[in-house]
């Protein structure tokens, strides 16, 4: 039976699988787009305002690899639309959604966690609106967001966390992390909003410069 978890808490997915031959796990997120007529842009006016045609919201899904520092290392562990596969292969976003439309995950990321190389202790699932300054965007506008884990394999759903709070004026969240504890893998529902403006500015919040980016 999934774990259904709140802001904060952590639960085992080894011990949620209720065997030790987890090896491969599907982060699934998943959001809607709220109705335009109940949510304001970041600089006021209902989705922008000005008559102009309303853009659909373009949600990132973005996995950070950190190190035993709880830092990125290297531009190549940052895993997004433009880096679909890690250098090791272990993690591999599954592809860009462009809208959020439609039942189910809209975005996928698969971790390998049996064969992640030791130096990685933790994997963050990030998810940025794309151009939000440009289009007048934030998480207020979004609805329904969730994260899952499910074992790769059986398909079988470990946990899942329903994010539920306002986040008016946000344009990424900090959905959750995969950490290794004790020879366990555990996940954290963090639900952190950030108010940032691309992946790069996400990313140097966890030690990898911009100037890498350039």
């Amino acid at each position: 039976m999934s774990v259904s978890l709140a802001k904060g808490q952590k639960v085992s997915l080894t011990k949620a699988n209720e065997n030790s031959g987890l090896k491969t796990v599907v982060v699934g997120l998943g959001w809607d787009e709220a109705e335009k007529s109940q949510s304001k842009g970041i600089f006021g006016g209902l989705f922008g305002g000005n008559n102009e045609k309303v853009q659909d919201i373009d949600c990132d899904a973005v996995a950070f690899l950190l190190n035993s520092d709880g830092k990125i290392a290297q531009k190549t562990d940052v895993i997004f639309f433009n880096n679909l596969r890690h250098n090791s292969g272990c993690v591999i976003h599954q592809g860009d959604n462009l809208t959020g439309a439609g039942e189910g995950d809209d975005e996928q990321i698969m971790v390998d966690l049996s064969k992640l190389p030791s130096q990685y202790e933790r994997v963050v699932i990030l998810v940025s609106i794309y151009k939000a300054t440009e289009r007048n965007q934030h998480f207020g506008m979004i609805k329904n967001a969730f994260i899952r884990i499910f074992d790769a394999e059986t398909n079988k759903e470990l946990c899942i966390y329903n994010l539920s709070e306002n986040y008016e004026g946000m344009t990424a969240l900090v959905f959750g992390e995969l950490y290794r504890k004790n020879g366990e893998w555990k996940f954290n529902a963090i639900g952190q909003p950030l108010q940032v403006w691309s992946i790069a500015e996400l990313a140097e919040r966890y030690g990898l410069p911009r100037s890498v980016w350039r």
